[in-house]
């Protein structure tokens, strides 16, 4: 059974990079690629996948079709975990994170996802100026090859 440490375990041979699809309106995929990582949800502390994104195709197709898949690959070995995601951001305003508790979740997104920064200051006044969302994919089915 693939566990989302699998995934993560090759997700950080190749930079934490990942597929992630989401479904339009018309029903095709949209895919694009994004850093991601493993981290605890900010609300039960249950493992998620997430990522940190801005823009408007992304986020308006999670915004009305939730689900979405994240694969990661190395070499031919790959993982794909399928679920519902949640969205925190300012435009994502969740009722029980606070303004301060998402900064900080934005860092730990960026972190998961093997990202560092020598300038945290710098990086949350970028997320701000960025309308930045951080996207958490509950798992409900993971897979590989």
């Amino acid at each position: 059974m693939t566990t989302l440490q699998d995934l993560v375990g090759i997700a950080g041979q190749e930079g934490h990079l990942a597929v992630v699809s989401t479904l339009r309106a018309d029903a095709t995929i949209q895919s694009s690629v994004v850093n991601v990582g493993v981290l605890p949800h900010p609300l039960d502390g249950s493992d998620v996948v997430g990522f940190v994104t801005y823009g408007r195709t992304k986020l308006t197709n999670l915004r009305h079709r939730p689900q979405a898949s994240v694969t990661v690959r190395s070499g031919w070995a790959w993982a794909t975990a399928e679920g519902r995601a949640e969205l925190f951001g300012p435009d994502d305003v969740h009722p029980e994170v606070s303004a301060e508790q998402l900064r900080l979740l934005l860092r730990q997104v960026f972190a998961a996802a093997g990202g560092s920064h020598d300038d945290w200051e710098a990086y949350d006044r970028t997320m701000v100026e960025q309308r930045r969302t951080a996207v958490l994919i509950v798992p409900t089915r993971i897979y590989s090859n």
